[in-house]
């Protein structure tokens, strides 16, 4: 066998070529990230081995920045390992003593370690071709990031401007309320404007909901308030409305890709009670080949979702936390899949309410709900079969 260990890096990648008889075939050598790198390390491995099933490429996941050479290694046929850096980093201080990191050092160790841990599982096309859902899913994620904080803004300057408002009104973000204001941005705004023009916006933008009643009603309220009169703000909630609404409509673009996505792969957990497209994806695009995990503890393990424990000597840790290492994503799709299953079925809704009934706190339920739920979503895409609830 040839191993080759391969340490990524934004322009160029240092690479360590040995055999299984630990003979040294190339010592550490740069690449550039270019076509003519890339071509420069195939030829280099055709050298030494013309049976490429013999030869194992690995490298450590690295983001965006190994995701061109993973996708030509794999093009061109090379059984390649992509290696978790918190793995490979505690391999590496294992090793020696020393605090050495370079390059070149990360190379070997790659290669070291890729020789050592004969239950590493190849790196497969289908994981590569994954990462489009995935970042679909993490791009999704960080725009309704954005939008949450845009709309705790409109929350804290309708406190300025115009506080009875949200008395008013079920929810300040909605549809009726951004419509409003948007073009009366101000307590000041709604009690000068023409009551003619305040109930034909409300009865519009709400589909007759709002009448002129409750056009006198916010017009009053707003001629009695005690809002701050401050254009900057007002400026400032009109534009914020804005970019809320133009992310709305980023947030739906980005959820038809995933639901195309997640139709085509044919996954079952979709059927699972309280699972959405969106969340389905999340779990899908994280986990990606579930045949890479032997049990669903490994997913949670995975997830960072596994109790950390702490043992030396007599000494045993009495509150077991959990590790919160691994893919956040995950760990936030399966944590907040867990609370609407719990809620929207029923075997679910009496497990959770069993383990409050032991006393627990209610997020520590829902991780104990979240590791059941786990181990329904791991059968469901072994099996391919849809949830029937037991009876």
């Amino acid at each position: 066998m040839i191993f080759i260990g391969i340490d990524v890096a934004k322009d160029k990648h240092d690479c360590f070529v040995i055999s299984s008889d630990g003979e040294v075939l190339f010592d550490v050598f740069t690449i550039s990230n270019t076509l003519y790198g890339f071509n420069d390390l195939l030829a280099k491995i055709k050298s030494v081995s013309s049976d490429l099933s013999k030869v194992k490429v690995g490298l450590e996941a690295t983001g965006h920045y190994s995701y061109n050479l993973l996708g030509f290694l794999l093009d061109n046929g090379l059984p390649t390992y992509v290696l978790n850096p918190l793995h490979t980093n505690i391999y590496r201080k294992s090793l020696s003593l020393r605090k050495t990191k370079t390059d070149k050092v990360d190379a070997r160790t790659i290669t070291s370690m890729l020789m050592s841990c004969v239950d590493l599982k190849p790196y497969t096309r289908a994981l590569y071709h994954n990462e489009e859902l995935k970042s679909l899913t993490r791009y999704r994620f960080d725009k309704v990031s954005e939008r949450a904080k845009l709309k705790s803004s409109v929350s804290r300057l309708v406190t300025i401007l115009f506080p009875e408002l949200e008395k008013l009104v079920p929810t300040l973000h909605m549809v009726s309320v951004y419509a409003l204001l948007s073009e009366f941005p101000s307590a000041k705004h709604i009690a000068n404007a023409s009551l003619t023009r305040l109930t034909n916006l409300l009865y519009t933008v709400s589909k007759g909901h709002y009448d002129k009643d409750t056009a006198i009603r916010f017009r009053e309220a707003a001629r009695n308030s005690i809002g701050s009169v401050m254009p900057a703000k007002s400026l400032e909630l009109k534009h914020t409305i804005k970019l809320i609404g133009e992310l709305d409509y980023e947030i739906s673009e980005i959820e038809a890709e995933i639901e195309l996505i997640v139709d085509s792969l044919g996954t079952t957990i979709l059927t699972i009670p309280g699972i959405g497209y969106a969340t389905a994806a999340s779990i899908l695009a994280e986990v990606g080949d579930f045949s890479n995990f032997e049990t669903p503890d490994k997913i949670l393990a995975f997830a960072g979702m596994s109790p950390s424990t702490y043992q030396s000597g007599q000494l045993t840790n009495c509150y077991a936390h959990m590790e919160k290492r691994g893919s956040k994503y995950l760990r936030f799709a399966l944590y907040n899949a867990t609370k609407y299953v719990c809620k929207w079925d029923s075997n679910f809704a009496a497990y959770l309410a069993k383990k409050r009934s032991e006393g627990k706190h209610y997020n520590v339920a829902i991780s104990h709900a979240a590791k059941k739920s786990v181990r329904l979503i791991f059968a469901l895409e072994k099996s391919r079969l849809p949830y029937v609830p037991a009876v």
